[in-house]
């Protein structure tokens, strides 16, 4: 599958941060394709003015759509650009952007934007049929000042328990076969992961934690944004104690995507 993203100075980035980043906000949000709920409207615009508002330093995106012919002729004010460049414009120095989804027309995946340099990116496969294209965006982010990196993947997972199963266990291979041990580990997503499965095998195989677990060890409820009901988007992190966490729901929100915002600030250990 094919990465996209900018060219990585290392040395040149982040400069200002003296000290270097001893606190992160993150954030994960499944974006619809810029649509809203239905298709009913083209929002991206609006996107890109919220997700600022939201002041993450590492943002997970689901159905970003990198190319789409259709809509570019359709909308008139459609961005020329990849829908990932044109959020992280001027605000997210680094990005990198996994095609899952292709057709005639365009194409669709996840990304991650980042104020810190992306040192590396892959995008693998873990599609488990022809009609449902998935992907696990894995970065590798330098956080010079701090003397560390950072491993993030960004994942939207299968609609059907079985393919989910079979991607977890993907994600858990690759986090044991590529990270280290003791690597700080941020994983969010779309799970779609509707009893609540994933999280106790993260955990186990791991040492992930969910950063909204309430004291029942249930996550969030992200879905739908208008007035959230089903737990189907995650942040897991290792390497971090969590601060504060919020779901962003209800107007605007819910005009924007179906899907709620989810950000959390975490402290590294």
């Amino acid at each position: 599958m094919t990465v996209h993203k900018t060219d990585i100075d290392v040395n040149a980035r982040i400069k200002a941060d003296v000290l270097g980043p001893r606190a992160l906000r993150v954030a994960t949000y499944n974006i619809h394709k810029g649509f809203s709920h239905f298709n009913r409207r083209m929002m991206v615009h609006e996107l890109r003015d919220h997700l600022r508002l939201l002041n993450a330093d590492i943002v997970f995106l689901q159905e970003v759509q990198g190319r789409h012919e259709r809509h570019a002729e359709r909308f008139e004010n459609w961005p020329v650009e990849p829908q990932y460049e044109f959020l992280a414009d001027s605000v997210w120095n680094d990005y990198a952007y996994g095609r899952n989804a292709i057709y005639d027309h365009g194409h669709h995946g996840n990304a991650i934007l980042s104020r810190y340099p992306i040192i590396s990116a892959e995008n693998e496969d873990v599609s488990t049929h022809a009609f449902e294209r998935r992907g696990l965006l894995h970065c590798e982010i330098g956080l010079p000042e701090a003397g560390k990196s950072l491993h993030c993947l960004c994942v939207h997972l299968a609609l059907n328990e079985r393919g989910r199963r079979t991607q977890v266990g993907a994600l858990i291979e690759r986090v044991h076969r590529l990270v280290p041990d003791r690597a700080p580990v941020i994983i969010a997503g779309d799970f779609n992961d509707w009893r609540n499965l994933a999280g106790r095998r993260l955990g186990e195989s791991l040492g992930l934690e969910e950063a909204f677990r309430d004291p029942w060890g249930r996550p969030a409820r992200s879905y739908p944004s208008a007035f959230p009901v089903l737990r189907l988007d995650r942040i897991y992190v290792r390497g971090f104690t969590v601060n504060h966490t919020e779901v962003h729901h209800g107007f605007p929100w819910s005009r924007i995507s179906d899907h709620a915002a989810l950000s959390a600030r975490l402290q590294f250990k």
